[in-house]
């Protein structure tokens, strides 16, 4: 068992991987563009709290050295993004991107590794911390929403990249079942949910990727406006 536990962590972490990869294409639009027109800032930053969360978690309980290491590699990938979104991002975008950085990634992290160090034994900080990261995961594998919102609003899936949808349910289905094989409830279920996000994401993607894109929804809407106050006018 703990053969295929270990090869399945190994899989998890390419998928991982590939996942932290994922929105390189949306990032190389941003700089070249010079903005990051309609995307968030939010899932990023999200993300690189429960990357450090689960590192911590990896670092601090025994043989969990797989979890660790592709963390940590979230941390430098996601760190990126950040820095990408404080560079390109308007005067407002940029400052609520540092603000909530500094906030979630700088000030509660940091919170969490003193507190656990210093008022907790060995196993309260492993379970404490990793329930914080499996809170974190939620929040991580939920942050989509926002956009699967928009894709049913505006019927497009531009601001949905496809492949940060597909890693997700990749990812979120083998931390599950290496959870499942090494009898670990914490990572369990915040990737189980991720399983399931993600699932309904490649189906919205399913049903809108055929949707128009942001450009001709904007000037549709613009005509719907126009028309309308016309009308309203002639009223």
């Amino acid at each position: 068992m703990a053969e295929v536990s270990f090869f399945v962590g190994v899989i998890g972490n390419i998928i991982s991987i590939l996942l932290f990869l994922s929105p390189v294409p949306a990032f190389l639009r941003i700089v070249k563009h010079r903005s990051t027109e309609d995307f968030s800032s939010i899932p990023y930053i999200c993300t690189l709290l429960n990357c450090s969360l689960w590192t911590y978690y990896g670092l601090i309980k025994s043989g969990e050295y797989l979890v660790a290491t592709v963390n940590g590699f979230g941390i430098m990938v996601e760190t990126i993004y950040v820095i990408l979104f404080l560079i390109y991002a308007p005067k407002t975008m940029r400052m609520k991107t540092l603000i909530v950085a500094g906030i979630l990634d700088v000030v509660i992290m940091a919170a969490a590794i003193g507190f656990t160090q210093l008022a907790m034994k060995e196993e309260g900080r492993i379970k404490v911390v990793g329930i914080m990261g499996a809170g974190l995961n939620i929040i991580m594998y939920g942050s989509p929403l926002a956009a699967m919102k928009t894709v049913v609003t505006t019927k497009s899936v531009e601001y949905m990249p496809f492949f940060l949808s597909f890693f997700s349910f990749l990812n979120g289905g083998i931390w599950m079942l290496y959870a499942v094989l090494v009898h670990d409830i914490i990572l369990g279920v915040p990737n189980g949910t991720g399983f399931v996000l993600g699932a309904m994401q490649l189906v919205l993607y399913g049903i809108y990727r055929n949707g128009k894109s942001s450009k001709h929804i904007s000037t549709e809407f613009e005509k719907g406006l126009h028309h309308e106050h016309l009308i309203s006018s002639s009223s």
